[in-house]
């Protein structure tokens, strides 16, 4: 069984980063997204297990003392997790698995797995971002300004990830995250792994 490939996606709020995943995983055959745990309350039409792991602080503090988390961080009050053991079995399993979380969590999965790959999301303009975080209807003038603030800090590292996508249009931004993901899959080492058996019987060919 050939290991799938860690992919770290991230993106300021606003940005399109879940519906470009929630595409690729459609997209795509072996993709899958890891399921954070988080303190954050669950929002209407959310499942616990299928969009977050819900759990309360003290249950969150007990499993980063067990280390339990490839990462762990603080966004917007709210505590997030990664789980190791869920990642790394379905690494295993040949599934290539993305994980959705932010700068600080991204440079915490580099520094632990340095073969993944790590992506930002980028809007095509602030102006294009606050227009998106307004449409969505769901939070205060203030609130949006809060969160563009965080946006352009969030933003100012992008230099440390492997792939930059500008999601303007949307299609367009869709194959050029799949291309990612498809071109990692062709690279000489992960070929060899896949068509092993292959190769060896193509160069049996004259013997």
């Amino acid at each position: 069984m050939t290991k799938g490939i860690l992919y770290i996606i991230s993106a300021p709020s606003g940005a399109g980063k879940s519906s470009l995943v929630r595409a690729i995983v459609h997209k795509l055959a072996d993709v899958v997204v890891s399921v954070s745990h988080t303190t954050r309350p669950m929002r209407e039409g959310e499942v616990d297990g299928q969009d977050y792991h819900f759990i309360d602080e003290s249950r969150f503090s007990a499993m980063v003392e067990q280390g339990d988390f490839l990462e762990h961080a603080q966004v917007f009050g709210n505590y997030y997790g990664t789980s190791k053991q869920s990642i790394e079995a379905q690494l295993l399993s040949g599934k290539d698995v993305i994980l959705e979380i932010d700068w600080q969590g991204a440079r915490q999965i580099r520094q632990r797995m340095n073969d993944s790959k790590s992506v930002y999301i980028l809007p095509p303009s602030i102006i294009a971002l606050k227009q998106r975080l307004s449409n969505r209807g769901q939070d205060t003038d203030e609130v949006i300004d809060a969160r563009m603030r965080e946006a352009v800090s969030e933003m100012s590292h992008y230099g440390e990830f492997d792939y930059i996508v500008i999601n303007d249009d949307f299609d367009e931004a869709t194959e050029q995250l799949a291309s990612i993901f498809v071109c990692n899959r062709m690279l000489l080492d992960n070929q060899q792994r896949r068509n092993a058996e292959l190769l060896a019987d193509l160069l049996k060919a004259n013997t």
